[in-house]
């Protein structure tokens, strides 16, 4: 993979490993698009790293899902690497059975759906491209031309 002049997303981008790959692409020379669900958070990235473009978008959300997509295919028809980083963790305590299982947020939906979901839009975009790569975690899929 050449690691300067890509057009890259991440999801989850704006805490965590996912700033920090954002910082690590921009300075090797890489544009970067990171999107999250804390608009709070994607604006102090945007301090901290100016060189960068957000965009809000709840992962669990289906229909933000694609919303994101379409904004991306029509703002950066060069993006060629999508990073899914986004992600959460939640604490169930089986203890006292299902009951916390299925409240709270889906972490289902958010860590394996919407991944999934996302790079169904993107690879035939990025198919498209001489360059691409697309990058899944946790489940480490690549797509390499």
């Amino acid at each position: 993979m050449k690691i300067k002049d890509n057009t890259i997303l991440i999801t989850g981008g704006a805490t965590g490993i996912g700033f920090s790959l954002a910082q690590a692409l921009v300075n090797a020379g890489n544009k970067v698009i990171i999107c999250g669900r804390r608009g709070s958070k994607l604006k102090e990235a945007k301090d901290k790293l100016p060189q960068i473009q957000i965009r809000v978008c709840d992962m669990s959300k289906e229909k933000e899902r694609e919303s994101l997509f379409k904004w991306v295919e029509a703002n950066f028809k060069d993006l060629n690497v999508l990073i899914n980083n986004a992600g959460i963790q939640r604490m169930v305590n089986l203890k006292k059975g299902a009951q916390d299982l299925f409240s709270g947020e889906d972490e289902i939906e958010t860590n394996l759906v919407a991944p999934i979901h996302l790079s169904a839009y993107f690879i035939p975009f990025l198919l498209k491209k001489r360059k691409q790569l697309l990058l899944m975690f946790p489940l480490a899929w690549v797509l390499c031309p």
